[in-house]
């Protein structure tokens, strides 16, 4: 991480705690897949990284900063063009109003940024790309560090030991992150999960 946009140097963090959200208990409010399911927008993946990881860094964020500063974004705009990270993202008709990236390594998902131009646009994408990590067999989405606004989803913390002990099992295992198209089966991954009202 980055001290700001214009900082030269890259800091490196190890948490004592790590965050994860649950790909197989994920939850979502009733009101959040109501108004998902009413499909207003287009979803896809790795259309437009670029612009998503640049969207991410120009965020308004609550301390008015950003942590990806230039080697930041030219380091995962390298690791997209060796498919080692994906974006995914929300359009209103073909502008992109909404999206997501992050890291993916073995049956990992280590989400890194999100942006919203419109109002749930994020939580969008963050609700496809379960959809998109269950489908495909995904074992772990790491958060990386505490975040109140993933509660709501089921996100938790968990020891850094108990983290690496998961990281070294499922780094093992091979999967693709290939896009779910049909929306209704995106709909039916992600219905099983326990709905909060």
């Amino acid at each position: 991480m980055a001290d700001s946009k214009s900082s030269e140097i890259v800091n490196l963090y190890q948490p004592k705690k790590r965050f994860l959200i649950p790909i197989n208990k994920f939850h979502v409010s009733k009101k959040l897949f109501k108004l998902f399911k009413k499909n207003t927008y287009t979803f896809k993946i790795n259309n437009n990284f670029e612009s998503v990881i640049s969207k991410c860094q120009l965020a308004n964020r609550k301390d008015h900063g950003t942590w990806i500063n230039e080697i930041i974004l030219h380091s995962y705009i390298n690791l997209h063009k060796q498919k080692m990270c994906h974006s995914v993202e929300c359009y209103d008709k073909n502008k992109l109003v909404g999206g997501l990236y992050g890291v993916h390594i073995g049956g990992c998902f280590f989400g890194e940024s999100m942006f919203s131009d419109l109002t749930n646009t994020s939580k969008f994408c963050l609700l496809y790309l379960i959809a998109i990590l269950k489908k495909n067999l995904f074992l772990l989405l790491d958060s990386q560090f505490y975040n109140e606004h993933l509660l709501q989803f089921g996100a938790y913390e968990i020891s850094n030991e108990d983290y690496l002990k998961k990281l070294k099992t499922n780094l093992k295992y091979l999967r693709k992150f290939i896009f779910v198209d049909d929306f209704h089966e995106v709909l039916s991954l992600l219905q099983p999960n326990n709905h909060k009202s």
